[in-house]
């Protein structure tokens, strides 16, 4: 298996997870692919979102696969008037990650990141581990400390 940064990073703090890996279809960035490929349900599938307020500041919000985010509700969880989803082009130079492998774990830069309350229903929700292909199923109470990301509500 593929050892990403987000693993490592993991694995050092000594935090439960296991991987679980898929066929990656190309062109495909549908999360409910990725949740049916490991065998969870869509709700405890999450999908990693990257916005911006235009001035600068990033904001990381971490969803199911089969919702959408409220940029209202995501703009309220961070304190911010408005917040938009960051431009395609920008997402690798700011995180080091690619769409579809996007983890909110070990990122160039801490930013700000917020959990969909919904994840505390579960006692492990799958993320990314940091590259197309390869998920990390870990508790949502282990992610919400590691990564300082507070529950919020952020769907519709």
């Amino acid at each position: 298996m593929t050892v990403t940064n987000a693993l490592r990073l993991v694995k050092t703090a000594g935090i439960p997870f296991r991987t679980a890996e898929y066929q990656v279809v190309e062109d495909d960035f549908d999360g409910k692919h990725v949740a049916s490929s490991i065998g969870m349900p869509n709700e405890q599938v999450f999908k990693t979102l990257v916005t911006t307020n235009g001035k600068k500041e990033y904001f990381v919000f971490i969803i199911p696969v089969n919702t959408e985010l409220d940029l209202k509700k995501a703009a309220k969880a961070a304190g911010q008037k408005s917040v938009q989803m960051l431009p395609l082009k920008e997402l690798t130079p700011l995180t080091g990650y690619v769409r579809g492998g996007c983890s909110p774990v070990g990122m160039k830069k801490k930013f700000p990141t917020y959990i969909d309350e919904t994840a505390q229903l579960f006692e492990e929700i799958s993320v990314s581990a940091g590259m197309r292909g390869l998920q990390l199923i870990i508790s949502p109470d282990a992610l919400s400390e590691f990564v300082s990301a507070p529950y919020a509500a952020l769907t519709d």
